[in-house]
């Protein structure tokens, strides 16, 4: 599906994958197995790409305009790769452009970012099993199984399991970080 609406957004812009290439200082190997399904882009990949497309990340996920009803189904969702060392994130909503709610497990010692981030946007996030540390502003803050925390993502942020045990989580972010 990734791929599919990649390979449209390329030749809409009448563009060979060499110079989508040179466009996004990726490879065009790795291109064309994003195009094919062969492998998941990282996070950094999408944010390259949807800077070339002037589209959100979410909108490089998106299906037709005038499907009403999606059902997210487990096997057919899509990764979101982090950063070496950090979290991936399984995309649970379509991704509209206007909202886009993800799921993650943090192994012990996983974060989502080396370095605190800030976007444009407000993120929630629900714990479903553990405890997770949020660094926001510089403050830490504990939030544990059944606990929601919602702030202003201008504020620079990064989230970590501190502990010993897996931490589930599910984040909503509106609007998408491009």
């Amino acid at each position: 599906m990734l791929g599919k609406r990649l390979n449209e957004l390329r030749l809409a812009k009448n563009m060979s994958l060499r110079s989508l290439a040179q466009e996004t200082g990726l490879s065009a190997t790795l291109l064309s197995q994003v195009e094919r399904g062969v492998t998941e882009p990282s996070l950094t990949t999408l944010r390259k790409l949807s800077a070339v497309f002037g589209e959100s990340v979410s909108a490089l996920f998106a299906t037709k305009a005038d499907d009403a009803i999606w059902i997210s189904r487990p096997g057919e969702r899509t990764t979101i790769i982090g950063p070496r060392g950090g979290v991936s994130y399984e995309r649970v909503s379509r991704g509209n452009g206007q909202m886009e709610v993800l799921r993650a497990v943090f192994q012990p010692g996983q974060f989502s970012t080396e370095l605190p981030i800030r976007h444009p946007s407000m993120e929630c996030v629900y714990v479903i099993r553990g405890a997770l540390t949020a660094e926001i502003g510089g403050q830490q803050q504990i939030i544990q199984a059944g606990e929601c925390l919602s702030f202003d993502a201008n504020i620079a942020h990064r989230y970590v399991n501190g502990g010993d045990k897996d931490v589930e989580i599910i984040m909503s972010v509106t609007p998408p970080v491009p």
